[in-house]
């Protein structure tokens, strides 16, 4: 689109598939339709990773393809999941920013437009597409499809300790030079948390903005459509990723709760030694010989609280080294990645800069 005018900025816009036979050509109609709006504005290129689709998806983007210059398709021989899909397409995108979007429309085209303005006039560096933000809405996402990404959701919130509301959402527009500046390591659908976990250790600028999820369009296509999301491993990858976030605040806290039930268990042990202590008739009369034999009278009436005592003060002991053992690994992993990343920009900068004299 208009590759001779050099003042448009190009946009990439990333599309990872797997098997979409059913919705490429239709889909892929839409979006073009859509960004055909803005080609007085912007330069365009569509990057589509086919990620190892064993239907006719690669032949049918291909032959999209061979009537759309700005399309690029790119294929993973065997199918290497979403993560690294993105890291493909992100990787060769070529674009001043970069927008990820998912092939069935769950989130309509005009998001594509919403993601680039807010990301052009707020100097962002990421920009969310939420629905569960205020202003946000769902629409047609079975039940238990939508509680899970909201548990999910919530609990990587409360992880992060920050104020966004959808962490798991591929659909967001990215600044790319940024983007290409992160270490991405995830394989599956954890990419989308460590982007914005890594995105907050630079402190960047990332900002939230409504959406709308909609599946009714994919809920006519009932069965034919075989690359739908597996949501009970994408709930429990969620979980997992809210462990990048803050994991010594699960270790503190489990290990907090495991301390107060010991310290009820003993304070129990204790009371009822001292009841003891007064029927405990000695000559002569030491406190440390009454408090022995009180003692063993309670563990002889309850020796089970003895052995939950004692285990779970060690546990509590134990979970809360760990706790503040990562806690300090985090912060040596987050000024390692700060150093790491400012030695990657520095290197980038010389590497393409010319040298003198050549």
């Amino acid at each position: 689109m208009s590759e001779n005018n050099t003042h448009k900025a190009l946009i990439s816009l990333v599309i990872p598939g797997y098997n979409e036979e059913a919705i490429i050509v239709q889909n892929l109609n839409k979006i073009c339709d859509y960004i055909k709006e803005f080609e007085d504005k912007y330069d365009w290129e569509i990057i589509f990773v086919n990620d190892g689709s064993t239907d006719k998806t690669g032949l049918l983007v291909e032959e999209f393809a061979s009537n759309c210059s700005f399309l690029k398709v790119l294929h993973h021989p065997v199918n290497l999941n979403l993560g690294t899909a993105l890291k493909t397409g992100f990787a060769n995108a070529k674009g001043q920013y970069t927008i990820t979007l998912d092939l069935d429309l769950s989130y309509a085209p005009y998001h594509i437009g919403n993601l680039l303005k807010t990301l052009i006039n707020t100097k962002a560096d990421i920009v969310i597409a939420s629905p569960y933000m205020k202003g946000g809405k769902v629409t047609a996402v079975p039940f238990m499809r939508r509680i899970l990404s909201r548990c999910v959701n919530r609990f990587i919130r409360i992880a992060a300790q920050e104020k966004f509301h959808t962490y798991t959402c591929m659909v967001r527009g990215y600044r790319s030079k940024f983007l290409k500046s992160l270490n991405l390591k995830t394989k599956d659908y954890e990419i989308n948390p460590e982007i914005l976990y890594k995105a907050m250790i630079l402190r960047a600028r990332i900002i939230e903005i409504p959406a709308h999820l909609d599946w009714t369009e994919q809920n006519k296509l009932g069965v034919k459509r075989t690359s739908g999301m597996r949501v009970i491993k994408t709930f429990f990858s969620g979980i997992m990723a809210g462990f990048i976030f803050r994991p010594y605040i699960f270790f503190i806290s489990f290990g907090f709760i495991l301390l107060l039930v010991s310290f009820y268990i003993i304070g129990w042990i204790f009371i009822n030694t001292f009841q003891v202590m007064p029927t405990i008739h000695l000559d002569p009369v030491y406190f440390d010989d009454r408090f022995s034999k009180a003692l063993g009278l309670v563990f002889q009436q309850r020796p089970h609280a003895f052995l939950v005592g004692g285990i779970t003060l060690l546990a509590a002991i134990q979970v809360l080294s760990l706790g503040f053992i990562s806690l300090q690994n985090k912060r040596y992993f987050e000024e390692s990645f700060h150093i790491n990343t400012a030695i990657y920009k520095i290197l980038k900068t010389l590497e393409n800069k010319p040298l003198n004299g050549f």
